[in-house]
């Protein structure tokens, strides 16, 4: 599954805490939670949710089982992990009143609660919340890993300067020393922070010494070429070309400053009046992408350049080139225009989920721009960190409708259930009736006791016959009455011969039954005892029936009543959502649309220019010096 930087901070604040390992057991130390076993069963369901990257789903049931006190072994725990949970879904005002409460709490291990700190400021500055993520961060009372520690002074130097506080943010990186590659960024926005602070020669030797990195690492060598960059305009902001070109020069031609770079130079050089080593890089920028605005310029710096050069013809034909080139674009920008404003915007960047469920939660990116026209203007917007914050944000609404919408399906099965259990209940309802009329189990009873009766008087005279097999039984009552038969024919001499006979088989008979009378008066009193059982069980089972005889034409109507006002609540969330997430789209789509219209905007602009420039050429080549007619050269005699 892929790591989450929330799952991070779930991690550093619940070590131990919830995992039934010993191996986090035999690493307790006095800066780590216990370990702890799960002990409540609907917690444990809460962390398998959380783990297999359903967070709503866990959050939901989080909430649920916290109201209804089912994890009281794990309260505390709960409320850090909803706490996470609610940041990972980006409620970060919930989830930041949540951590304020909990982590202040002394139980916590400071190192712990500093590194819970740190990742709740990281969130924080993703989403814009700068002033929290300072405040965060200066919460932070312990030693953090070097690396951490290092990426927390950038951070914090960073929000410090989006603050517009750029006077704590110099303080902060020049009291700071790190062998880490944090150091190059410090060192960059360090000094972008003196020159914004007209401080340029202080901040050009911490901007060079990153522009002279020695790297192959491409993150590293694209941050040499802002330095680079950001030095040479701040010196042609400063009117100071000569020192600007060197570090323009620096730029790699591949690089995602080229275009700007390929520009700056041109201008540096056209700021010494070489015009002529001008046209070099901006002949070059010229035939790049017009979308770019360093391009768009250049379209009119080549003329610009070649009219200062005498050469009107050429200055001429390229700006015939820019005009219609730049009349083309503002069409195409206009089609862009009113392909957003008619919703194509947001559908093309929700994206097809085929059918499942749209991704959400702070940590989502946007990995590819949609194959449609106006992306192709909307790369500077769509990089920006506003817009996708608003991005992200819309793709949750639309994940909170496809939830609503899955509820409203369930509450739909569930008034089914419902209907189903009302007709249930209406045919089984005479049977029910019938069988509590009938008093089986008081009749149960009184045959129980009879049994009881019976066994008792077997019990006192010792009656080994009646606890025989069946078979034993038979025999025993055949020779009983074979006896009464010989005491009531005394004379009979047949009888009195089988007199002997008979008292021997009794004798055989009396003695098997004897021997296991002992063992089948204990069976007899086992059967008693369960017999007992089942009647209690049966006693409770009756009251069970006659109570929800009485219960459940009432309890039916209770969850069609919740049923009912869930689906109200439903309908009104629905509505609530559709109307936000319109408001969301618009806002987008409307920050979308200025961005075009700047660019078509900037592109007028340069039209004008292009076109004022262009009449003034054709001006001055109408108001020069026509030359004299030249004379037709004598016809050669033949």
């Amino acid at each position: 599954m892929k790591s989450r930087p929330v799952i991070a901070v779930l991690a550093a604040v619940l070590v131990g805490v919830g995992l039934p390992t010993a191996t986090l057991a035999a690493k307790k130390g006095p800066q780590k939670l216990p370990g702890t076993h799960v002990q409540d069963l609907h917690y444990g369901d809460v962390l398998f949710q959380t783990f297999i990257g359903e967070d709503f789903e866990a959050l939901t049931r989080l909430e649920a089982y916290s109201q209804w006190q089912l994890m009281p072994h794990h309260q505390g725990e709960a409320d850090l992990l909803a706490g996470g949970l609610y940041l990972q879904l980006g409620m970060h005002n919930e989830a930041g009143r949540r951590f304020e409460g909990l982590l202040a709490g002394p139980e916590i291990p400071t190192s712990v609660r500093g590194r819970a700190w740190f990742y709740l400021a990281k969130v924080w500055y993703a989403r814009g919340y700068y002033d929290r993520s300072v405040d965060a961060l200066g919460r932070i009372d312990s030693v953090l890993p070097p690396l951490m520690e290092a990426e927390r002074q950038h951070l914090r130097a960073n929000a410090l300067m989006h603050l517009g506080r750029y006077d704590e943010a110099i303080t902060l990186l020049e009291g700071w020393k790190t062998s880490s590659s944090w150091m190059n960024y410090a060192r960059f926005n360090l000094g972008v922070a003196l020159v914004r602070s007209n401080r340029l020669e202080e901040g050009a030797r911490q901007l060079d010494a990153v522009g002279r990195l020695q790297s192959d690492n491409d993150e590293m060598l694209a941050l040499k070429d802002k330095a680079n960059l950001a030095l040479g305009f701040a010196y042609l902001q400063d009117q100071k070309p000569q020192l600007a070109k060197p570090f323009l020069e620096r730029v790699r031609l591949n690089g995602a400053q080229s275009t700007r770079a390929l520009l700056g130079l041109g201008w540096a050089d056209a700021a010494q009046n070489d015009y002529q080593a001008a046209l070099t890089p901006w002949l070059e920028l010229r035939d790049r992408n017009l979308l770019d605005a360093a391009v768009q310029e250049a379209y009119l710096a080549v003329p610009y350049a070649f009219a200062k050069l005498g050469a009107n013809g050429q200055a001429a034909d390229y700006y015939e080139q820019a005009l219609t080139s730049f009349t083309n674009e503002t069409g195409r920008i206009d089609e862009s225009i009113g392909r957003i404003r008619d919703g194509q915007l947001m559908k093309n960047l929700l994206g097809d989920t085929d059918g499942k469920t749209p991704q959400r939660g702070w940590f989502w990116q946007m990995q590819e721009l949609p194959d449609a026209p106006e992306s192709r203007y909307l790369y500077p917007i769509l990089a920006g960190n506003d817009f996708q914050e608003g991005l992200k944000n819309y793709r949750d609404m639309a994940f909170l409708g496809s939830t609503l919408q899955r509820w409203d399906e369930n509450m739909i099965v569930y008034n089914d259930m419902i209907e189903a259990r009302e007709k249930a209940y209406a045919q089984r309802i005479p049977r029910v009736d019938a069988l509590l009329d009938s008093d089986a189990v008081g009749t149960l009873t009184t045959r129980r006791e009879t049994i009881e009766g019976r066994f008792n008087e077997i019990v006192s005279s010792e009656d080994v016959a009646a606890l025989g097999t069946p078979a034993q039984r038979d025999q025993w009552r055949r020779i009983e009455r074979i006896e009464a038969a010989i005491v009531a024919d005394p004379g009979n001499a047949q009888l009195a011969a089988m007199q002997e006979k008979l008292r021997l088989i009794r004798g055989v008979l009396f003695w098997d039954l004897r021997s296991s009378y002992r063992d089948r008066l204990y069976a007899e009193r086992r059967e008693l005892k369960d017999l007992d059982k089942s009647l209690a069980e049966a006693h409770n089972r009756w009251l069970r029936v006659q109570q929800a005889r009485q219960i459940a034409p009432t309890s039916t109507g209770d969850f069609a009543d919740r049923i009912a006002l869930l689906q109200a609540r439903m309908t009104t969330l629905r509505a609530n959502l559709a109307r936000e997430s319109a408001a969301q789209s618009d806002l987008l789509g409307q920050i979308a649309v200025n961005e075009l219209q700047a660019q078509q905007q900037r592109i007028n602009d340069y039209e004008v220019q292009a076109r004022f420039a262009l009449a003034t050429i054709y001006d001055r080549a109408a108001d020069a010096p026509r030359p004299a007619p030249a004379v037709a050269p004598a016809e050669a005699p033949k």
